[in-house]
């Protein structure tokens, strides 16, 4: 009677021990999910950002081009309304028209150059943030195979534990066959 009631009580440790096992992995499972959605959210906040500047500069070349386009309508009606207004006044709008135009061409390379200066500023965001995509996009593939191996080693871990304690119960049903055959 205590034989049978010591083998239980093995039997119900062993149990025990393998749930325990199993909560374990669980837990484990759940850390590791954790972890993957903390790295999908950084990710994802690092592409809004990234996205979110890229439409920052456009809107600012789009309001740049709009400015000198603005700047060169306003020119070009000055520079009718001063022709028609008057045929005696001809001389006097050709020097006019000739001011403005110089005004407009230092005007629009003025423009030029501040375009050129964003384009060329945008250019090096857009750079910076590939970079950083490039260096994020790594360090998710990092994360990924330590995931991947840390995984694998806790299979690993989980299969020789789970050997283990096959091992163990053969053991005992033999200590168990042995005992009976007495």
């Amino acid at each position: 009677m205590k034989e049978a009631t010591a083998v239980h009580s093995a039997e119900g440790k062993k149990q025990t021990e393998v749930r325990d096992l199993q909560r374990t992995i669980i837990e484990l499972r759940g850390e590791l999910e954790k972890r993957n959605i903390l790295i999908e959210d950084a990710v994802d906040a690092a592409r809004r950002d990234a996205a979110q500047e890229v439409s920052q500069l456009k809107a600012t070349i789009g309001a740049l081009r709009e400015e000198l386009e603005h700047a060169k309508v306003l020119r070009e009606q000055e520079a009718q309304r001063a022709i028609s207004s008057s045929q005696d006044e001809t001389g006097q709008l050709k020097k006019h028209i000739s001011d403005l135009r110089t005004q407009l061409e230092n005007l629009m390379a003025e423009k030029d150059s501040a375009v050129q200066a964003v384009h060329s500023s945008s250019a090096g965001e857009i750079d910076q943030l590939r970079s950083m995509t490039a260096k994020l996009r790594e360090e998710l593939e990092t994360a990924g195979a330590e995931r991947d191996s840390a995984i694998q080693k806790e299979r690993i871990r989980a299969a020789g534990e789970i050997t283990q304690l096959h091992e163990t119960i053969e053991a005992m049903r033999q200590v168990i066959e042995q005992l009976k055959s007495r």
